[in-house]
């Protein structure tokens, strides 16, 4: 008999929620073939079984949220009967509070830009020792930890929040969804405060309209950019790159590229390449916001925004991005991206970016807009490259007119940190670069 318990998902989590069990007691279970899947506050994801043999208990039930190092099932023998207790509930609280896995320090502002400042910062804790808190109603609610945090941190009315879980109790994710809908659970203003704003509008379902339940995914996503927008002011900077430089390689190579790594060569290894460099003349690019400071990063962790079936949005790391060259970003970009669609991606894999690149034009998008991941201070959307006709000169002559591909590089950033000038001048850098040089050297 061998117990499971919860893995560590990343240095900075410690718990889960089981969303999923992938078998039922009395089953089969082979070595390395998915268990279970358990969603964190940074990502969801499968995790496969450490030992085959037969599922024989499962202790912790879909929905229930556990701290790292729980025992939260049973693998025995072939030969093994299923315990009696297999529908028994999660430990209690008490017993999850003593696990013997301490549980990491939460790591400093700088080191984790990737997380929300008020909302995805906050660990999803089970609703283990709750307290009691009275709303603005008089009614005593009971809260964990983490919910009465976020509350307090998104200035809501816990009164004004209807709960799903057990008892009706406020979840994680209760707080989120209020968050998300702009904070329609906020509580009054004082009398003497300046005056309330007007309620948010809410829509309420019809008798032709379809309901869709919002994934956590999303909650998070809506939340994370609600907060975004709310503490940075958003400026969009725009430059038109000609494309045609980084096609003399890539048009050259691609054939060739495909066979020896397995998938194609895209323009985004390019750009992101060219986004790197930039970074080190621009280094206040590559910088997260402090209390009344700008904390500058001396290396480049590389996000890039993964689009999950249109169900949400996640942003794995580069790791060290400023060492590494083309070929090295192409099949680290295509391997976390990969892993990111398939739910193979570990938390700490989707934290600590220091930059972020968004690839819209993938879908089609000719110049978007993007929301700054904070506490960076920059995001780059990378628009459809399109054949356009383009002015050209040509030795011997003035000027003459070529259809080149050509696409908008378009970056939102934080006035905060810096001014337009400066924004202009690492978008005009990154331009300079896909135009001018010599790519051949880089595949």
């Amino acid at each position: 008999m061998a117990e499971i318990t919860l893995p560590q998902l990343g240095e900075t989590v410690t718990e889960g929620t089981i969303t999923k069990w992938f078998k039922k007691v009395g089953d089969s279970v082979a070595l390395d073939e998915p268990l279970f899947e358990v969603s964190t506050d940074k990502v969801d994801t499968e995790v496969p079984s450490p030992i085959s043999g037969v599922l024989t208990e499962i202790r912790v039930a879909e929905g229930d949220t556990v701290a790292v190092g729980t025992v939260i099932a049973v693998v025995g023998d072939a030969s093994a009967a299923p315990a009696a207790a297999t529908s028994a509930p999660a430990a209690p609280a008490s017993t999850l509070a003593s696990s013997n896995v301490s549980a990491p320090p939460p790591a400093p502002v700088a080191s984790t830009p990737a997380a929300a400042p008020s909302t995805l910062t906050s660990s999803n804790v089970s609703e283990s020792t709750p307290a009691s808190a009275t709303g603005s109603s008089g009614t005593s609610v009971v809260l964990s930890p983490v919910v009465r945090k976020l509350i307090a941190e998104n200035n809501l009315n816990a009164a004004a929040i209807t709960g799903t879980g057990p008892g009706g109790r406020i979840t994680r994710d209760d707080v989120l969804a209020a968050v998300s809908r702009g904070g329609a659970a906020s509580a009054p203003a004082p009398v003497a405060s300046a005056p309330q704003r007007a309620a948010v509008p809410k829509a309420v379902a019809g008798a032709r309209d379809e309901v869709v339940a919002l994934s956590k995914i999303r909650q998070a996503t809506g939340a994370h950019m609600v907060a975004s927008k709310a503490i940075s002011p958003h400026v969009l900077s725009v430059v038109e790159v000609d494309y045609a430089n980084v096609d003399v390689t890539r048009l050259r190579v691609k054939e060739e590229f495909k066979v020896q790594e397995g998938f194609s060569l895209t323009y985004l290894p390019f750009i992101a390449r060219a986004v790197v460099d930039a970074l080190a003349d621009f280094p206040h690019m590559n910088s997260s916001l402090g209390d009344n400071e700008l904390i500058v990063h001396r290396y480049v962790d590389l996000g890039i925004a993964v689009d999950l079936d249109y169900q949400g949005l996640l942003v794995p790391v580069v790791r060290d991005a400023e060492g590494k060259r083309l070929r090295a970003l192409s099949r680290e970009i295509n391997d976390l991206a990969a892993r990111t669609r398939s739910r193979h991606l570990s938390p700490d894999e989707i934290s600590g970016g220091t930059f972020t690149i968004s690839n819209n034009g993938s879908a089609g998008s000719v110049l978007t807009m993007p929301i700054i991941n904070q506490p960076q201070v920059a995001i780059l959307s990378t628009d459809a490259i399109v054949k356009k006709p383009v002015v050209i000169e040509v030795p011997g002559f003035s000027e003459s007119i070529a259809i080149h591909p050509v696409g908008n590089l378009a970056m939102a950033w934080d006035h905060r940190a810096f001014d337009g000038a400066y924004a202009a001048g690492f978008l005009s850098r990154v331009k300079l670069i896909l135009e001018t040089r010599d790519w051949s050297s880089e595949v």
